[in-house]
């Protein structure tokens, strides 16, 4: 069971977040033995479709090599054309090859892992360089898992190869006796035969290594319960700062509040414990909004802007309770106190219309009876 230097056990799996952050650093499945495998029965398979033309071209070249006439040993130009014409064929015939297994060699690594380009994994670090480090290292049970890999592999091949050269015993020693060209022809039907033979041996080493690397990468990522907990808590976020946050953002909001108090119609007064701000602009809406509510402290800094920008107060406490409780900043006001509000906007014009104002009793306005609030005591907002 995996632990950490101070001893505490790994026993959780590890979350999305660990995985990703491994995934930057780099830290993802790889078997080498996958790798090997696909680069060495891509290469049988290569070879046994087209080893017939591979085997074509290389005796050209040889007899090309080994036959030229007196002018080619005298002439440095026709020698240097004749040697450059075989390194151009020889060139042309392998390219294929060559070109199939970068292709694997890139390809085979995404099968398990994933594409994944990492900057953090290419950065030098010095602790590479520690000699305790590469000791450690060399004695640690990963190192011992890929010396066990190592043997295995050896003797699982040895065997294979063994056993095909045994079961070929007689036709290798007949491939002395058969003319020189179909010797060679002969020799290389076994040499692929061999080769495929032995690529599908590893077959058995790749599906025991996938599967080990797979559930080692999981095991090095595994957490505490400790380290789950401040995963949790960095991603919730703790109390403490959320609070805060809230603070802010409640802060915020009554910044935007107020800056929208000079804007009103009208401020509606408990007269000390509340107050809220209408607006209404018959060409813009269709209903009066609230645009600012306040108790206590922001009560009276909504009274003190108003007064500022000689913006009417009414003091009208039922009402203001009421719109207090059930009304929402930047929304209409309940329909059920259209009536209420509308007698206080109404009295309000007819003032800066410079008119005799009709007299209001702003204590009895008609609220109904689910929106009447009794005065209670308020706490200070902060």
């Amino acid at each position: 069971m995996a632990e950490n230097e101070d001893g505490t056990e790994k026993t959780e799996e590890p979350s999305d977040k660990k995985l990703r952050e491994a995934r930057e650093k780099g830290q993802v499945p790889r078997s080498k033995e996958l790798t090997t495998l696909l680069m060495t029965l891509g290469a049988a398979v290569f070879l046994y479709l087209f080893g017939d033309l591979i085997i074509r071209d290389f005796s050209i070249i040889f007899t090309q090599g080994l036959s030229f006439d007196r002018s080619h040993a005298y002439d440095i130009k026709m020698a240097t054309n004749l040697i450059l014409g075989m390194v151009v064929h020889a060139i042309m015939m392998i390219l294929p090859f060559l070109s199939l297994m970068v292709f694997i060699a890139i390809i085979s690594p995404m099968l398990l892992g994933g594409w994944n380009f990492s900057t953090q994994a290419m950065a030098p670090k010095l602790s590479k360089l520690n000699p305790v480090s590469g000791i450690k290292k060399m004695f640690s049970m990963n190192a011992l898992m890929e010396l066990s890999k190592a043997f295995a592999k050896f003797v699982l091949v040895s065997v294979v190869a063994g056993y095909f050269l045994w079961h070929s015993y007689e036709e290798v020693l007949s491939i002395g006796m058969e003319p020189t060209k179909q010797a060679l022809a002969h020799s290389a039907q076994l040499i692929i035969e061999a080769f495929i033979f032995v690529t599908l041996s590893l077959l058995v080493v790749a599906a025991i290594d996938v599967p080990f690397q797979m559930h080692q990468h999981i095991t090095q990522l595994k957490m505490t319960k400790q380290e789950v907990k401040e995963e949790h808590k960095q991603q919730e976020g703790s109390p403490e700062v959320k609070g805060r946050i809230r603070q802010l953002q409640r802060e915020m909001s009554q910044k935007r509040m107020m800056q929208k108090v000079p804007e009103a119609d009208v401020v509606i007064t408990n007269p000390t414990h509340f107050a809220v701000a209408i607006k209404y602009s018959p060409d813009e809406m269709s209903e009066p909004m609230v645009i600012a509510v306040g108790s206590d402290f922001m009560a009276v800094q909504i009274r003190t802007l108003a007064n500022e920008h000689k913006i009417p107060i009414i003091e009208a406490p039922p009402l203001a309770r009421a719109l207090y409780y059930n009304a929402e900043v930047d929304r209409p006001i309940p329909y059920n106190l259209f009536r209420a509000v509308a007698a206080i906007l109404a009295y309000v014009y007819q003032l800066k219309e410079g008119k005799q104002a009709k007299a209001v009793d702003f204590k009895d306005l008609p609220i109904p009876k689910e929106m009447q609030v009794d005065e209670v005591p308020t706490q200070n907002e902060s």
